[in-house]
């Protein structure tokens, strides 16, 4: 079915709307308290050093090098790893909502997201995001984090789509601002229910 709008692209966050997050503040704290590291120094090293892992310049071996096994740890990198992978989760309801809407309508669908490329394709594949979503504009694959504008023009450019004909949802509200300055119709994603009614003004009418 074509979109009785004249929205041909969606654009999804995974982090906050179609998964958990994949290495947030709460979940680095349980890290530190699991592994008995120092919170602070853990947190300002993170800081530091992980913009850079995001934007794909460093593999997550060494920004771990560089956030825990600086010095001797009782503990493996492997172990620590496990962790991180074990956080991320998927919000089910979410993802088939999406799934639907993408295939109701005939939507090119492409995931925008801010994260690690080793984090990143371990949430693609363990969670079949592929199964729906056709291109990845991830940090760590273009080079570019949201906020910049350069990351949302590399998504439309994929698409070849005009930013008119598009619709992006996000979990962070400036995120969805900064895209709305190009033209991009944005959704501030708090909730599912709320989501799928700012999508039903639009003309996409999810379930």
């Amino acid at each position: 079915m074509a979109a009785p709008s004249d929205i041909s692209v969606l654009l999804l966050d995974i982090g906050g709307v179609l998964l958990t997050n994949g290495w947030d503040r709460r979940m680095r704290r349980q890290a530190a308290e699991k592994f008995e590291l120092d919170w602070e120094e853990m947190d300002e090293r993170h800081h530091l050093t992980f913009d850079t892992y995001e934007e794909g310049k460093l593999s997550l071996d060494t920004y771990l090098d560089r956030l825990v096994f600086y010095t001797p740890r009782p503990f493996s990198k492997q172990e620590f790893k496990a962790f991180m992978f074990g956080q991320s989760k998927p919000y089910p309801e979410t993802i088939k909502a999406m799934r639907e809407l993408a295939a109701r309508y005939n939507l090119h669908v492409g995931a925008v997201s801010n994260e690690g490329r080793e984090l990143t394709t371990y949430r693609i594949g363990a969670f079949k995001l592929t199964d729906f979503i056709q291109f990845f504009v991830c940090s760590c694959f273009v080079h570019y984090r949201k906020p910049d504008e350069d990351i949302y023009r590399i998504a439309l450019d994929i698409a070849q789509a005009s930013p008119g004909e598009a619709v992006y949802v996000d979990d962070r509200q400036m995120f969805v601002e900064v895209a709305a300055g190009l033209g991009i119709r944005g959704i501030h994603h708090t909730d599912l229910k709320k989501t799928c009614a700012e999508l039903a003004k639009l003309g996409l009418v999810a379930g």
